[in-house]
């Protein structure tokens, strides 16, 4: 076993390591951050009794507060354009899954004020 460690003819010189250690089992890469979508079963449902109801809930960015509109009648252009102008009224973000509107945020008395201006009967939901 030679003990050098430099050399002008190849510069640095290195002798692969004899460790008594075994090497590591290869573990499978580690995979990002996976986007999800809220689960279907937790989207409250509508009770069809004519009253929008704003509820709390948490979306599925890290359990980010969020506010669900539900109940609201009219086509899916008419959700579309609903959403569209909130969104822009209270400056925030927001996507429709189904017939669910999801609000950015905690945004329940604003969109309360907003929707009650439209015509439309509002309920305070979920706590």
């Amino acid at each position: 076993m030679s003990n050098l460690v430099w050399s002008s003819d190849g510069g640095q010189v290195r002798e692969p390591s004899r460790s008594s250690r075994p090497p590591k089992p290869s573990r499978p890469p580690k995979r990002g951050k996976q986007r999800r979508g809220p689960v279907r079963d937790s989207l409250p449902s509508d009770p069809g009794d004519g009253f929008v109801r704003l509820h709390r809930g948490k979306s599925a960015k890290g359990g980010k507060p969020g506010t669900l509109v539900v109940g609201l009648p009219g086509s899916d252009a008419d959700l579309d354009a609903v959403l569209k102008r909130c969104k822009q009224r209270i400056g925030t973000g927001g996507t429709r899954q189904e017939r669910v509107l999801v609000i950015q945020g905690d945004h329940r008395e604003k969109l309360k004020a907003l929707l009650e201006g439209d015509g439309h009967r509002v309920k305070l939901a979920g706590g």
